[in-house]
């Protein structure tokens, strides 16, 4: 495995804690809306607008409807706004309109909304991913089924020649080479991430999507130094690490998602996750783990409910004293509240919620009686 550095390490959980303890004598807001740091990047809120996929560009670059999407995220008073999982390569796209950060034109589209979202007072996240033998398919409002190359698809990749369910096909096996150049394209879309304006790059390492596929004994049947044990198994998403790192400013956080639990019986579980944080912790590249699960596999048995995933990210921060995200249908602002302010997580990612209203903050904060200002364009509106 890489050689990893140890500066710059995330603040400790138990100093954060003592941070906050001392934030509260002088700002009595509820714990969401207090701000929080990680590097030299501060959050004006520990609200954060999580990836969610459109299926709306075309050849990869963002249009109108993704300024709009995420615009109205930062006007709406959200601490941290993701653009949805960005693609290090063609290939890697769930869909053909996916996004992508393999090229300068989708670079500079990017860019507008970047500068936006930061003039609106919110950090402007990306997360780049590569979605491995999950891609080629149809959005979701068109079925979402796996498209052959014969039909204007085209051939999917991962660590192992095992089809993710019924009707897809085999992936092609990655062969060390191609591993290596697939490394490279994570380090390029870093770069021009950088170039763009971000504030954060987050790895999408979860649900079942390439560096997810590589962790997971499911998706993962390798038999040379990347698979088998678990430290092969987490070697790509380290080096994935380090090569982002390479074109990643020091100052600025870098955030990875990852499944904690397959769901399933011999799969990826939280005692791996712990491990895996650990590790990154003590490399000191990573500044914050995003806890979700599954998606490796369809065969999975999971009953999703408000907060089941919120364990997840409170195990991994007491154990591996790392900041984390915690997310999975978490709706109503006493929630969110209550899982920063009882310690289970240092900021809260929400997706749903934000498509059932981009003003989820400022409503949030009247619930909570926050005090936050609105856009003054929209003052008039903080009436009831």
């Amino acid at each position: 495995m890489p050689e990893m550095n140890t500066k710059a390490q995330t603040v400790q959980p138990a100093a954060r804690a003592e941070d906050d303890r001392k934030v509260l004598q002088r700002d009595p807001n509820p714990h969401i809306f207090r701000p929080i740091s990680f590097r030299s990047v501060t959050a004006r809120n520990r609200i954060m607008v999580s990836p969610m996929c459109q299926y709306s560009a075309m050849e990869g670059v963002p249009n109108d409807w993704h300024f709009q999407n995420l615009a109205s995220r930062a006007v709406g008073g959200a601490g941290i706004v993701f653009v949805e999982m960005t693609n290090v390569e063609p290939r890697g796209r769930i869909t053909a309109g996916c996004l992508g950060l393999w090229n300068d034109e989708q670079r500079d589209a990017l860019a507008r909304i970047a500068r936006f979202v930061k003039a609106q007072g919110a950090v402007a996240g990306i997360q780049i991913a590569h979605a491995g033998r999950k891609a080629s398919t149809a959005p979701p409002w068109k079925g979402g089924k796996p498209i052959l190359p014969a039909n204007g698809g085209w051939e999917a990749v991962a660590p192992s020649p095992i089809p993710f369910g019924e009707g897809y096909p085999a992936p092609l096996e990655l062969d060390e080479k191609t591993i290596a150049a697939t490394v490279g394209s994570f380090a390029a879309s870093a770069r021009r991430a950088r170039e763009a304006g971000f504030d954060v790059i987050e790895l999408h390492g979860a649900h079942g999507y390439l560096i997810s596929s590589f962790l997971s004994p499911i998706a993962n049947r390798r038999t040379d130094r990347y698979g088998g044990s678990f430290a092969n198994r987490i070697r790509f998403m380290l080096e994935v690490v380090d090569a982002v790192r390479s074109e990643w400013p020091d100052d600025k956080p870098l955030f990875v998602r990852i499944s904690c639990s397959d769901w399933m019986e011999g799969g990826w579980d939280l005692e791996s996750s712990v491990t895996l944080a650990h590790t990154l912790k003590a490399g000191g590249k990573v500044d914050l783990i995003d806890c979700s699960s599954g998606g490796v596999d369809p065969r999975q048995k999971v009953s999703p409910h408000p907060g089941y995933q919120v364990p997840f990210a409170a195990a991994v921060r007491s154990r591996a004293s790392i900041a984390t995200g915690a997310i999975g249908l978490i709706s109503s602002p006493e929630m969110a509240e209550q899982i920063v302010a009882n310690g289970q997580a240092d900021i809260v990612v929400m997706a749903r919620a934000f498509l059932n209203d981009p003003y989820w903050p400022l409503h949030a904060a009247k619930a909570l009686k926050a005090k936050v200002p609105w856009p003054p364009q929209y003052e008039r509106g903080d009436i009831f």
